[in-house]
């Protein structure tokens, strides 16, 4: 071997000290993130066909010859979206199913415990709204308004602002407070469109003004 390749050779070795083994180790790591990437995305689509299938399951105990939910079959499939998908959004919705149940079968403090799980630490802006305003008509019904219009205390997203200030308008007819009621219905008839506001908005409205009378 000549002098010559003697110092390409060395400049070879060098160089690859210097850059091929970065080269071969990022190159490794770009093929570990990849294949990670797609590994997690399929596990993330398994678990989501999962709690979707046990969500399903939970809507279809209603279909029993009576419209009755299966009560046992609600509490085991509740119980394993919970274990299994806990916080997730489907897990979620399942407790909305649950405390819709408990609400007819006349378990308040039930239905209550599952929405306040919910308002706690909800998985989206929506759910937490929705589970928010639910739990506070069952504390109406549990003689608790003043506790319901607590929790509706802050700023709604305008989706729900009309649903919202509705409700606050019913529960302060609950504690006879007439006048906050007329403001707050107006402030969800303000939010709807003109169609959307005639109904049973206006005439909560109308009933408060012949009370005016």
């Amino acid at each position: 071997m000549s002098s010559t390749d003697d110092e390409q050779l060395a400049a070879f070795k060098d160089w690859w000290q210097r850059n091929g083994k970065p080269l071969v180790t990022g190159g490794l790591l770009a093929l570990v993130i990849v294949f990670g990437w797609q590994a997690f995305q399929k596990y993330q689509g398994n678990q989501s066909q999962g709690a979707s299938n046990l969500y399903q399951a939970l809507l279809e105990t209603t279909l029993t010859p009576s419209g009755e939910p299966d009560a046992a079959k609600v509490a085991e499939l509740s119980g394993k979206l919970k274990n299994e998908f806990g916080g997730s959004a489907y897990a979620q919705y399942g407790s909305l199913f649950v405390a819709k149940v408990a609400v007819e079968a006349g378990k308040l403090d039930d239905a209550a415990a599952e929405l306040k799980s919910i308002v706690d630490k909800p998985a989206d802006d929506t759910l937490g709204e929705i589970a928010r305003q639910r739990l506070a008509r069952v504390l109406a019904a549990q003689n608790k308004a003043e506790e319901a219009l607590k929790l509706l205390e802050g700023d709604a997203d305008k989706a729900f602002l009309a649903s919202r200030e509705e409700l606050k308008g019913d529960l302060l007819v609950q504690l006879g407070r007439a006048a906050d009621a007329h403001a707050a219905y107006k402030k969800a008839k303000d939010a709807l469109s003109d169609d959307a506001a005639i109904g049973g908005l206006q005439l909560k409205l109308d009933d408060l003004a012949k009370g005016d009378a």
